[in-house]
């Protein structure tokens, strides 16, 4: 009989068994992950370990997504790679505090409701660019790791065929039972394979050693000066860029999987705290792993436990079981990541080839390749982003309509529907016959709304141009907010603006 208790009151049922087995599989999995990404950066291993296990435990215990990973990422790798070279880890360090500060202070502000604005299209690309990446970066352990030729004859057969098992034993066992984990009864079942036949394989041994103890405490030996701020603001703004926009669309897509709703705003405050210190305990910083998270939730995990357990766990790896856990073979955690690339891909994206709008196809496709070649996520889903918004524009653009007639006393009316902004501006100009109107006009504007300060102008030059040929006009149904932003602007429109009913502005109070 299953047991389900309510952990640390976070009212989220737990299934000890399945939480527990799935935390060790993911602390497997981030092994070879965070040193890999240690690489990358040009740091030592047990930074990303260290910060692996940081990231991971802060961001399991308070974060705003039970059953999401964090850890040392390579998004964060990438940006921090020239710092690296040319200051030291030392800086690393500063500026990854700086980064954890900088998103606390994002999420304090609740700007994790800015990712309502990333639009569907670009969060397939930026799924579809991640598996890629993930896939690709597997195909380096077919490679020869000394003379980095591919692998060829008897060991190439060894390795792939200890690929496909463990692959075919995530796809197929979960057909049988779902008891255990499938992923973790891989890499026991290769593990065992190879220590029992005595099988010559690549291991996480031969990536580095893996031994450590707790991470220590450290102050960053970095100058406490204006020029060293200067040095690393900008990174930390990017590295702390990157890593809120991983993490709070790695949050929307296990939302989805999992149909229910994580905390943005909690998720940015949770992992600014733990990249905060992360610094501070000798850790590279990281964000939010899509790769691990949906290892974890496609094992059954759904509570902040497995989470806890996979950072546990991974820290125990580094102080008392790193001579275990460097002999497991590098063919069941390749196996694994491949099939974690194949979960993570948007197949149905591709049935949508010739379905969807021409403009939405083109944000998918340019923020794949962006994410894929430039291996900058943030830059990407921005792209994404900018491309959608430009399209959202220009159609709103061409939307904006005037409907004209003249009542019994022969005032000609304009019902204006469709927002007033920048694009649709010139458009708007065209509606009016300022010549040929009579003496009084009225602008109706309650299907419509003044947006920003190109629209404003607009009004001041129209009426303008009606007060040059002595014509009067009335702004008729301005919500409250229009008038606010007319009056913040000083335009200088001197009109009648009619007595109008009183319009609420929606406030979002969500957290």
């Amino acid at each position: 009989m299953k047991k389900y208790i309510n952990l640390f009151d976070f009212n989220q049922k737990v299934n000890y068994r399945i939480e527990i087995l799935s935390g060790l599989t993911v602390a497997l999995a981030l092994v070879p992950e965070a040193v890999a990404f240690a690489f990358l950066a040009g740091l030592p291993p047990l930074t990303g370990l260290y910060a692996a296990f940081v990231m991971g435990i802060v961001t399991a215990v308070f974060g705003g997504r039970p059953g999401m990973i964090s850890g040392a990422t390579g998004a964060v790798a990438v940006v921090i790679v020239s710092l690296a070279q040319t200051h030291g880890i030392e800086y690393i360090f500063a500026t990854v505090i700086l980064a954890g500060l900088f998103q606390v202070a994002a999420g304090l502000l609740r700007l994790g409701k800015l990712m309502r604005l990333v639009p569907h299209p670009a969060i397939f690309g930026f799924v579809n660019g991640l598996a890629i990446i993930i896939f690709m970066s597997q195909l380096d352990q077919f490679r020869n790791g000394e003379t980095g030729a591919w692998l060829s004859g008897t060991p190439l057969y060894l390795f792939g065929g200890l690929v496909l098992l463990t692959m075919l034993i995530i796809w197929g066992l979960p057909k049988l039972t779902k008891t255990v984990p499938a992923s973790l009864v891989a890499i026991l079942t290769v593990f065992g394979i190879v220590a029992a036949f005595g099988i010559d394989t690549r291991t996480v041994g031969d990536l580095a050693s893996i031994s450590g103890g707790f991470p220590p405490f450290h102050i960053p030996d970095v100058p406490f000066s204006f020029e060293t701020l200067t040095i690393i603001t900008p990174y930390a703004l990017i590295v702390a860029g990157v890593g809120l926009i991983e993490s709070l669309l790695t949050l929307n897509i296990i939302d989805e999987i999992t149909e229910t709703r994580g905390r943005g705003n909690k998720e940015a405050v949770a992992q600014g705290t733990a990249n905060v210190l992360s610094g501070f305990l000798s850790g590279m910083g990281g964000c939010a792993m899509l790769g691990q998270s949906l290892i974890n939730i496609s094992a059954g995990a759904r509570a902040r436990l497995s989470g806890i357990v996979a950072a546990v766990m991974l820290l125990v790896f580094i102080m008392f079981g790193s001579s275990l856990i460097e002999l497991v073979p590098m063919a069941a955690l390749t196996g694994l990541m491949i099939m974690v690339a194949v979960g993570t891909f948007e197949w149905a994206s591709l049935r949508s080839f010739g379905k969807m709008p021409k403009s939405d196809l083109l944000v998918m496709v340019l923020v794949t390749l962006v994410t894929i070649f430039l291996h900058n996520l943030a830059l990407a889903v921005i792209v994404g982003v900018i491309i959608a918004a430009l399209r959202f524009a220009w159609e709103s653009a061409k939307r904006i309509r005037a409907r004209k007639r003249i009542d019994e006393h022969g005032v000609k009316h304009y019902e204006i529907y469709g927002p007033l902004f920048f694009g649709s501006v010139a458009v708007f100009n065209e509606k009016f016959d300022v010549l040929g109107d009579p003496e009084e006009i009225v602008i109706d504007f309650e299907e419509s709304r003044v947006v920003d300060m190109s629209a404003i102008e607009a009004l001041n030059k129209l009426t303008e141009r009606y007060h040059k040929v002595g014509k009067t006009v009335h702004l008729k149904h301005l919500s409250e907010d229009c008038r606010r932003l007319l009056t913040r602007a000083d335009a200088i429109i001197e009109v009648n603006v009619m007595d109008d009913p009183t319009y609420k502005v929606a406030v979002d109070r969500g957290v």
